[in-house]
Protein backbone atom coordinates (compact mmCIF):
# COMPACT_ATOMS: atom_id res chain seq x y z
CA UNK A 1 0.00 0.00 0.00
CA UNK A 2 1.41 3.25 -1.12
CA UNK A 3 0.67 6.86 0.44
CA UNK A 4 0.10 9.52 -1.68
CA UNK A 5 2.41 12.39 -1.31
CA UNK A 6 1.63 15.57 -2.56
CA UNK A 7 3.83 17.40 -5.11
CA UNK A 8 5.69 20.42 -3.79
CA UNK A 9 4.65 23.75 -6.47
CA UNK A 10 7.40 26.00 -7.55
CA UNK A 11 7.27 29.29 -6.89
CA UNK A 12 6.04 30.46 -10.29
CA UNK A 13 3.60 27.43 -10.31
CA UNK A 14 2.19 28.74 -6.87
CA UNK A 15 1.59 32.02 -8.02
CA UNK A 16 -0.52 30.93 -10.73
CA UNK A 17 -2.05 28.57 -9.20
CA UNK A 18 -3.32 31.31 -6.63
CA UNK A 19 -4.21 33.84 -9.04
CA UNK A 20 -6.53 31.02 -10.55
CA UNK A 21 -8.19 30.34 -7.10
CA UNK A 22 -8.61 33.82 -6.53
CA UNK A 23 -9.92 34.89 -9.92
CA UNK A 24 -12.31 32.28 -9.12
CA UNK A 25 -13.53 33.52 -6.48
CA UNK A 26 -13.69 37.04 -7.26
CA UNK A 27 -16.07 35.94 -10.54
CA UNK A 28 -18.44 34.64 -8.35
CA UNK A 29 -18.93 37.25 -5.61
CA UNK A 30 -17.66 41.02 -5.45
CA UNK A 31 -13.75 41.03 -4.73
CA UNK A 32 -14.88 42.88 -0.80
CA UNK A 33 -16.62 40.00 -0.11
CA UNK A 34 -13.59 37.76 -0.58
CA UNK A 35 -10.79 37.51 2.36
CA UNK A 36 -7.49 36.17 1.87
CA UNK A 37 -8.63 33.16 4.55
CA UNK A 38 -11.28 32.13 1.40
CA UNK A 39 -8.60 32.30 -1.16
CA UNK A 40 -5.81 30.26 1.14
CA UNK A 41 -8.23 27.67 2.14
CA UNK A 42 -9.82 27.24 -1.44
CA UNK A 43 -5.84 26.81 -2.76
CA UNK A 44 -5.15 24.18 0.20
CA UNK A 45 -2.38 26.57 1.89
CA UNK A 46 -2.31 28.55 5.26
CA UNK A 47 -3.12 32.21 4.99
CA UNK A 48 0.61 33.16 5.82
CA UNK A 49 2.02 31.13 2.25
CA UNK A 50 -0.67 33.51 0.57
CA UNK A 51 0.98 36.36 1.84
CA UNK A 52 4.74 34.87 1.02
CA UNK A 53 3.56 35.43 -2.55
CA UNK A 54 1.51 38.57 -2.45
CA UNK A 55 1.85 41.27 -0.17
CA UNK A 56 -2.03 41.36 0.11
CA UNK A 57 -4.83 40.94 -1.31
CA UNK A 58 -5.23 44.38 -3.65
CA UNK A 59 -1.70 42.13 -5.19
CA UNK A 60 -3.44 39.21 -5.83
CA UNK A 61 -6.69 40.82 -7.13
CA UNK A 62 -4.53 42.86 -9.22
CA UNK A 63 -2.73 39.94 -11.08
CA UNK A 64 -6.08 37.86 -11.32
CA UNK A 65 -7.52 41.15 -12.89
CA UNK A 66 -4.63 40.51 -15.45
CA UNK A 67 -5.30 37.39 -15.91
CA UNK A 68 -9.18 38.14 -16.85
CA UNK A 69 -8.30 41.32 -18.97
CA UNK A 70 -6.39 39.03 -21.42
CA UNK A 71 -8.60 36.90 -21.59
CA UNK A 72 -11.36 39.14 -21.94
CA UNK A 73 -8.86 41.20 -24.81
CA UNK A 74 -9.10 38.14 -26.76
CA UNK A 75 -12.31 37.64 -27.19
CA UNK A 76 -12.43 40.29 -29.58
CA UNK A 77 -9.73 38.30 -31.57
CA UNK A 78 -11.50 37.19 -34.77
CA UNK A 79 -10.63 36.26 -38.57
CA UNK A 80 -10.99 38.30 -40.91
CA UNK A 81 -13.38 36.33 -42.97
CA UNK A 82 -16.55 37.04 -43.64
CA UNK A 83 -19.55 39.98 -43.34
CA UNK A 84 -18.66 41.95 -40.88
CA UNK A 85 -22.01 41.25 -39.34
CA UNK A 86 -21.31 38.06 -38.74
CA UNK A 87 -18.08 38.65 -37.30
CA UNK A 88 -19.20 41.21 -34.66
CA UNK A 89 -21.73 38.97 -33.29
CA UNK A 90 -19.27 35.84 -32.61
CA UNK A 91 -17.23 38.38 -30.81
CA UNK A 92 -19.98 39.31 -29.07
CA UNK A 93 -21.17 36.14 -28.26
CA UNK A 94 -17.62 35.32 -26.62
CA UNK A 95 -17.99 38.63 -24.97
CA UNK A 96 -20.73 37.70 -23.15
CA UNK A 97 -19.32 34.20 -22.16
CA UNK A 98 -16.70 35.93 -20.47
CA UNK A 99 -19.53 37.81 -18.57
CA UNK A 100 -21.78 35.40 -17.84
CA UNK A 101 -18.79 33.24 -16.50
CA UNK A 102 -17.63 36.45 -14.25
CA UNK A 103 -20.71 38.09 -13.49
CA UNK A 104 -19.11 39.62 -10.67
CA UNK A 105 -15.74 40.19 -11.33
CA UNK A 106 -16.62 41.66 -14.12
CA UNK A 107 -18.75 44.03 -12.57
CA UNK A 108 -16.43 44.94 -9.91
CA UNK A 109 -14.09 45.76 -12.82
CA UNK A 110 -15.47 48.24 -14.67
CA UNK A 111 -17.46 49.84 -11.73
CA UNK A 112 -14.49 49.35 -9.49
CA UNK A 113 -13.01 47.17 -6.89
CA UNK A 114 -11.26 47.02 -3.72
CA UNK A 115 -8.37 48.57 -5.92
CA UNK A 116 -10.52 51.89 -7.12
CA UNK A 117 -8.23 54.19 -8.10
CA UNK A 118 -5.20 51.86 -8.59
CA UNK A 119 -3.33 52.90 -11.65
CA UNK A 120 -2.20 49.36 -12.35
CA UNK A 121 -5.98 48.69 -12.42
CA UNK A 122 -7.19 51.50 -14.66
CA UNK A 123 -4.28 50.58 -17.02
CA UNK A 124 -5.82 46.80 -17.29
CA UNK A 125 -9.12 48.20 -18.04
CA UNK A 126 -7.83 50.89 -20.81
CA UNK A 127 -5.44 47.66 -22.08
CA UNK A 128 -9.02 45.81 -23.09
CA UNK A 129 -10.59 48.57 -24.10
CA UNK A 130 -7.54 49.73 -26.66
CA UNK A 131 -7.32 46.02 -28.01
CA UNK A 132 -10.59 46.11 -28.35
CA UNK A 133 -10.38 48.83 -30.82
CA UNK A 134 -7.53 47.76 -32.43
CA UNK A 135 -9.55 44.39 -33.25
CA UNK A 136 -12.34 46.44 -34.73
CA UNK A 137 -10.40 49.09 -36.72
CA UNK A 138 -8.63 45.16 -38.22
CA UNK A 139 -12.03 44.06 -38.97
CA UNK A 140 -13.16 47.60 -40.96
CA UNK A 141 -9.36 47.27 -42.49
CA UNK A 142 -8.51 50.89 -41.21
CA UNK A 143 -4.75 51.77 -39.98
CA UNK A 144 -5.31 55.64 -39.69
CA UNK A 145 -8.90 56.12 -38.61
CA UNK A 146 -11.31 59.42 -38.78
CA UNK A 147 -11.73 61.16 -35.43
CA UNK A 148 -15.26 60.47 -36.61
CA UNK A 149 -14.20 56.65 -36.69
CA UNK A 150 -12.59 56.64 -33.40
CA UNK A 151 -15.54 58.08 -31.92
CA UNK A 152 -17.71 55.46 -33.54
CA UNK A 153 -15.88 52.55 -32.63
CA UNK A 154 -15.01 53.64 -28.88
CA UNK A 155 -18.40 54.70 -28.53
CA UNK A 156 -19.47 51.21 -28.77
CA UNK A 157 -16.97 49.44 -26.83
CA UNK A 158 -18.65 51.72 -24.07
CA UNK A 159 -21.82 50.81 -25.05
CA UNK A 160 -21.11 47.00 -25.08
CA UNK A 161 -19.69 47.71 -21.41
CA UNK A 162 -22.74 49.18 -20.40
CA UNK A 163 -25.14 46.72 -21.81
CA UNK A 164 -23.62 44.05 -19.75
CA UNK A 165 -23.67 45.76 -16.22
CA UNK A 166 -27.14 46.34 -16.69
CA UNK A 167 -27.81 42.46 -18.23
CA UNK A 168 -26.01 41.50 -15.31
CA UNK A 169 -28.25 43.52 -12.99
CA UNK A 170 -31.14 41.04 -13.01
CA UNK A 171 -30.90 39.48 -16.65
CA UNK A 172 -34.14 40.89 -17.45
CA UNK A 173 -33.26 40.67 -21.80
CA UNK A 174 -32.33 37.64 -23.07
CA UNK A 175 -28.43 37.36 -23.89
CA UNK A 176 -28.74 36.58 -27.67
CA UNK A 177 -31.50 39.46 -28.27
CA UNK A 178 -28.56 41.94 -26.73
CA UNK A 179 -25.92 40.24 -28.67
CA UNK A 180 -27.62 40.98 -31.65
CA UNK A 181 -28.69 44.58 -30.55
CA UNK A 182 -25.15 45.43 -30.15
CA UNK A 183 -24.37 44.39 -33.68
CA UNK A 184 -27.02 46.72 -34.88
CA UNK A 185 -25.91 49.44 -32.45
CA UNK A 186 -22.54 49.11 -34.13
CA UNK A 187 -24.08 49.51 -37.64
CA UNK A 188 -26.32 52.47 -36.47
CA UNK A 189 -23.89 54.43 -34.65
CA UNK A 190 -22.09 53.85 -37.79
CA UNK A 191 -24.61 55.17 -40.58
CA UNK A 192 -25.42 57.87 -38.28
CA UNK A 193 -21.45 59.54 -38.41
CA UNK A 194 -21.54 58.46 -41.97
CA UNK A 195 -24.92 60.59 -42.80
CA UNK A 196 -22.62 63.60 -42.39
CA UNK A 197 -19.26 62.72 -42.98
CA UNK A 198 -17.62 61.30 -46.38
CA UNK A 199 -15.10 59.26 -45.02
CA UNK A 200 -17.36 57.11 -42.65
CA UNK A 201 -19.57 57.06 -45.26
CA UNK A 202 -16.78 55.24 -47.46
CA UNK A 203 -15.73 53.47 -44.88
CA UNK A 204 -19.60 51.83 -44.04
CA UNK A 205 -20.03 51.35 -47.87
CA UNK A 206 -17.59 49.10 -47.89
CA UNK A 207 -18.28 46.54 -44.96
CA UNK A 208 -22.61 46.85 -46.03
CA UNK A 209 -20.93 46.15 -49.61
CA UNK A 210 -19.61 42.49 -48.41
CA UNK A 211 -22.78 41.76 -46.08
CA UNK A 212 -25.17 38.94 -47.32
CA UNK A 213 -29.03 39.00 -47.29
CA UNK A 214 -29.26 37.44 -43.73
CA UNK A 215 -26.52 39.35 -42.29
CA UNK A 216 -27.41 40.93 -38.97
CA UNK A 217 -26.70 44.81 -40.75
CA UNK A 218 -29.72 43.41 -43.37
CA UNK A 219 -31.83 42.56 -40.63
CA UNK A 220 -31.56 46.06 -39.35
CA UNK A 221 -32.54 47.48 -42.24
CA UNK A 222 -35.48 45.21 -42.81
CA UNK A 223 -36.38 46.30 -39.12
CA UNK A 224 -36.08 50.20 -39.83
CA UNK A 225 -37.89 50.16 -43.17
CA UNK A 226 -40.81 48.00 -41.53
CA UNK A 227 -41.29 51.10 -39.02
CA UNK A 228 -40.90 53.73 -41.66
CA UNK A 229 -44.00 51.68 -43.11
Amino acid sequence: MTTGVRRRMGVEERRQQLIGVALDLFSRRSPDEVSIDEIASAAGISRPLVYHYFPGKLSLYEAALKRASDDLAERFVEPREGPLGARLLRVMRRYFDFVDEHGPGFSALMRGGPSVGSTTTNALVDGVRQAAYLQILSHLRVERPSARLELVVRSWISLAEATALIWLDGRRIPRAELEVQLVHDFAALAAVSAASDAEMAAVLRAALSQEPSESPFADLVTRLLALAG
